[in-house]
Parts: C-alpha cells; structure tokens; sequence
C-alpha cells in the first residue's frame, strides 16, 4: 500500500478517537538484571510514562499486537531475535512506533542492518539523565502533531528522496576510482535528504564521536568512503524523488534550502560569536524545509490542495498546510529531526520558524536567524513566492530589541543571493 494510501486510511481510522493518555513505552533486554535497572532508573518517569518491559524480541512483539506503544528502546545483542530483527519487523507491523537502539557493541554489519530503521541509537550503558531527557522530548515532539496519520507516515520513513542531479553525481562518483572523500562530502553538502541522513548516523552512538558534528562534508569524511558507498551502493539509502515538475519545481525548492541556510548563517555570525549559534543557525536553515520534502514526495496529491488553497484564498503555505494536514510543513519536519536525534536549537528553528510568537526566550536564537533569512529569500524571489508572502514577526523582533538590525540584515542576505545567481 502507497504512502498516500496509507495515510488516508490512518486518517479515517482516527477521525473518531483522540489519543489521550500517557506515552506507551516498551524496553527490550534478554538479560533480566538490566530491565531491573531500567525500572529503577525511571522510576521517576512513572507517572509520565506507561512503561512496559519485556525479555526479548518475541515477547516484545507479543505485547505490540494486544496494545500500542508509542516508543520501543530495544537492546542490539540478544539471542533468537536481535534488536535489528525486532526493530525491522516493528517498522513493518507496527510503523507508527518510535524505534531505539540501545547498543554497547557495534559493527559494521550491524549499522548495515539498521540504518533505514531506528531513529536514534543510544551507547550502553546509557546515561539515566540523558535517557530521560530523550523520552521528554520524544513525548513532546509526539505532541507537537495532532494528526496521528501525519506521525505514522513520518515513523516509518527510512530514507529520503534525493535531488536527481545530485544522485546522480554522487553514484558517478563513488564509481570513479581514486575518488577523494572530499569531493564525495561536497555532493552530499548540495543535498539536504543526504545531509540530514548522513548527520544523523555520524552523530548516533555507533560510531562513538563525542563532538557534535553539523558539518556534512565532515560527518562523511569521519563515516569514511567504505560506509558510504554501501550506504548508496548496498542499501540505497538515498533515492532519487519523483515529483512532477507541475506540482512543484523540485530544484527550487534545493536551491531555497541551501540559500536560507547561508543566509541565516550570516545573519547569526552578524549577531553573535558564538559558533555553536551559528553553525545551529546554518543546518537549520539548511533543513528548515525538510517538512515540504516529505509531504511532496508521499502526499503530492493533497499537497497540490495546500498550492491549489494558497493561491485561490492568498493565504500563506503554513495557513494552507495547517487546513489541508492540520500541520505545517515546519511541525513536520522539526518532528522528524527530533525523532533522528537533532539537537534541541535545531528542532526549535524548524519548528517555530513561522510561528515566532509561540517561542519562549528573549534573546537572539537559530530559530530568529531561520525565520529572517526565510522572509528575506522570498522578498529577493518574490516570483517563487505561493499565496500571500510571509512577513517578518515584528512584535518579536521588536520584544527582542532587534528590529533595528534588520536593514543590515537585508543588506548582508541581499549580497548572499546575488552570489547565488552570478
């Protein structure tokens, strides 16, 4: 059944029962004396969570098939079924579910076996703070989409759809002998599926890198030449996407990505020296439309509705997005990076991107530089612009002191676009 399919059906299946209630949660450890120490560790959780416990895979899915959990934590080496087994066989079954791998040993074949299939992959013994934090978040972010069709469609997505022209650069290259990493990092660079992918696995626990990378030329510099080429040779994890250019100009919408992200860069390097803020503010304008990726690509019929709604009505596209999925293309996509794993600056700039008044805080943030440099594009482009143009959330910048700021702004971003076109 098509992702399309599948959604409709969610969609009706749920129109008559809200999801009320606590998170359902399942951990998943053939050794008894761990599940003992996971019960005691979140303990303190219990009244955030229904958790649940189970000694291995059959016993894990046993329980899946009488109820329905939101998140499974599943230990990797465990005899009979293994957690890559488990959690392949949950993606199938149960895709809605949020899939966890908690892991004290890895190897090459087991990344192999798991990268189109968990989220996110967390070190054993994991820390009970972070651990925790993991679970909040993972429970807000669940709450953050109304539409339960909208998360089941987004938790069984393995792999994203690729830019054609860059797929097939990056093939070409990996088949040219001799071929530097560098220039393998450079594609991967031009295509925001591919970063995001790649950022997500060089960040996870499997390859034990302790510094957090934004960098996509660097996250495949450190994954090394043998991890990607079985990454598009083997699994095909990146694929070409197939949108009708009368729907939406795909390229344009690469083009806008990379923009805003230089831009919203520049706009951060100009407010602060803080580089954490400015690379935070560079991958998040980079991925800020992540969310329109994924709706075009499996939802192309009701999003040519959200088109159709925005010009007839001149509303803006998160207005028409929010009356055709009951979410905005930013909700999507700030839910799906937090699934993989993203950090906390990164979510809030996709996700408040155009709701600024809804975001706490009174000091400059990645999520401020997203939202100006997206305005801004669209005022250089007024030709790309769909219904009525976004403008900026001056009540914010004004509570921020920063309303004064955006004439050098403009002047920084306008500079950033004419290179873009020489």
């Amino acid at each position: 059944m098509d992702a399309r399919r599948k959604f409709e059906n969610a969609k009706a299946a749920q129109s008559t029962k809200a999801t009320m209630g606590k998170k359902k949660i399942i951990f998943v450890d053939d050794e008894p004396n761990i599940l003992d120490g996971l019960r005691r560790m979140l303990r303190s959780l219990r009244n955030e969570f229904d958790m649940h416990f189970a000694a291995g895979g059959r016993e894990a899915l046993a329980f899946m098939e009488g109820d329905r959990f939101d998140v499974v934590v599943s230990d990797m080496r465990m005899p009979g079924m293994d957690g890559a087994e488990l959690l392949t066989t949950i993606q199938q079954k149960h895709p809605h579910a949020i899939r966890i791998m908690l892991t004290g040993q890895a190897d090459e074949q087991s990344i192999m076996r798991t990268v189109g299939v968990v989220h996110q992959f967390l070190a054993k013994p994991c820390d009970p703070e972070k651990l925790k934090i993991i679970l909040t978040r993972i429970s807000a972010l669940q709450d953050m989409l109304s539409d339960g069709s909208l998360k089941d469609l987004i938790s069984q997505l393995g792999k994203l759809p690729s830019l054609p022209s860059v797929y097939s650069r990056l093939q070409k290259a990996i088949a040219t002998p001799g071929v530097e990493i560098g220039e393998i990092g450079e594609i991967i660079a031009q295509d925001i599926a591919m970063t995001a992918k790649v950022l997500q696995l060089v960040n996870s626990a499997f390859f034990g890198i302790y510094t957090r990378v934004d960098s996509p030329a660097r996250a495949v510099t450190l994954l090394g030449l043998d991890t990607i080429k079985a990454l598009v040779l083997n699994l095909e994890l990146f694929s070409q996407i197939k949108v009708s250019e009368d729907l939406f100009p795909i390229d344009r919408l690469w083009n806008h990505s990379l923009t805003a992200g230089k831009m919203a860069k520049a706009i951060a390097a100009k407010q602060t020296k803080d580089k954490e803020t400015i690379d935070n503010a560079f991958l998040a304008g980079t991925l800020h439309d992540l969310g329109k990726l994924v709706l075009l690509s499996y939802l192309p019929k009701q999003y040519r509705q959200v088109i159709d709604m925005a010009k007839e009505q001149n509303i803006t596209m998160p207005e028409a997005e929010q009356a055709v999925f009951g979410a905005s293309q930013s909700a999507v996509g700030s839910y799906l990076v937090g699934l993989w794993g993203f950090t906390g600056p990164v979510i809030e700039a996709i996700g408040f991107q155009n709701c600024m008044e809804k975001y706490p805080g009174d000091v400059f943030t990645p999520t401020l530089a997203v939202h100006v440099a997206n305005v801004l594009y669209y005022q250089n482009r007024p030709a790309e612009i769909i219904g009525r143009q976004l403008t900026f959330n001056m009540p914010v910048l004004e509570r921020l002191g920063l309303q004064g700021e955006l004439d050098e702004w403009e002047k920084i971003c306008a500079d950033i676009m004419q290179l873009q076109t020489a």
